[in-house]
């Protein structure tokens, strides 16, 4: 079924595309570059009510970038570019995080045929790598572990180990790539007093290198040692980091109030439908002066919603 509702709608998006105009005469052909970003098709209605339908009118899209047409070249979809992802876990969450285990077990069994899965903790200053990128979907669920819920483990920041887990990446053959990190989002590095989502360094140095990448960060907000106690300030703090980390590289914050969900169930079933839904877009950009870019993707049906980085910078 879900292989249908992808043919589908490339089927309405892989039209043919018409390439940059060249005029007569011109004696050097304009510069361009290529860009991929990941970006999810999903209406309105699917969004309301956290289930997939069977068939989407995408209609055509539209990239503009820096306020500019630019041209798509390809649409890759779930089937033609396997998902890496890597699940990120803080050490120190709250004890109520360890009750999350078997659906987050279950989530990564129900990933697609072919899906690459790495596991790794946050703990202390260091990437804890439980697996390395694996297609062996059991092997990775199976190297979950419980956390320690000790204040003595907890990161400086959960950013700076996002920034490790990115250069994982780099292995792998090209395909849509996406991280879920559980964390609290907190960055004390500074001190607590400093610790707003725009005072972080490591959270833009990890946004940066996500855009780079075409890495979509997923979150789900949990407490750990120095939110737990369910301090205002530091949980706005924490899970405004990690909704900008999520919204400006395309993958989606989820939060359930400033306490621990009972239970992920729900985010999971929103977040594999946004995984389920998600391609890999490629265009060409005629913008070649080093810097950030800001990107939109429109559908010419106005009851689609696309989501996708926010922009990205070029080196």
């Amino acid at each position: 079924m879900m292989k249908a509702i992808f043919v589908s709608i490339l089927a309405t998006l892989l039209v043919p595309f018409a390439p940059l105009a060249q005029t007569p005469g011109t004696a050097e052909r304009q510069k361009v570059r290529t860009v991929s970003i990941p970006i999810s098709i999903l209406t309105k209605d699917e969004l309301r009510q956290g289930q997939a339908e069977e068939f989407i009118q995408a209609d055509r899209l539209i990239v503009k970038e820096d306020r500019d047409d630019q041209t798509i070249l390809s649409i890759r979809s779930v089937v033609d570019a396997p998902l890496a992802i890597a699940v990120l876990i803080q050490e120190d969450l709250s004890s109520s995080f360890n009750l999350q285990i078997s659906d987050l077990k279950k989530f990564i069994r129900g990933l697609p045929r072919g899906s690459r899965v790495l596991v790794a903790y946050l703990r202390g200053g260091n990437l804890q790598i439980r697996q390395r990128f694996t297609d062996d979907l059991d092997k990775a669920a199976e190297s979950l572990r419980i956390v320690s819920s000790s204040a003595s483990m907890a990161p400086r920041n959960p950013f700076d180990s996002v920034v490790d887990a990115l250069n994982r990446f780099d292995a792998l053959p090209a395909g849509r790539r996406a991280i879920l990190l559980i964390s609290d989002g907190l960055d004390v590095s500074s001190g607590v007093a400093d610790s707003t989502p725009g005072q972080s360094l490591d959270l833009e140095r990890a946004i940066s290198r996500a855009q780079r990448r075409s890495v979509a960060v997923f979150s789900f907000y949990n407490p750990a040692s120095l939110t737990e106690g369910g301090a205002s300030r530091l949980t706005l703090n924490g899970q405004g980091s990690l909704a900008k980390l999520s919204d400006e590289t395309g993958g989606r914050a989820f939060f359930q109030g400033s306490v621990a969900p009972i239970s992920f169930d729900r985010f999971f079933r929103d977040l594999s439908l946004l995984l389920n839904r998600q391609f890999l877009l490629s265009y060409l950009s005629t913008h070649m002066n080093r810097g950030y870019h800001r990107v939109e993707v429109l559908s010419t049906n106005p009851s689609v919603k696309i989501e996708h980085p926010r922009g990205y910078y070029y080196r």
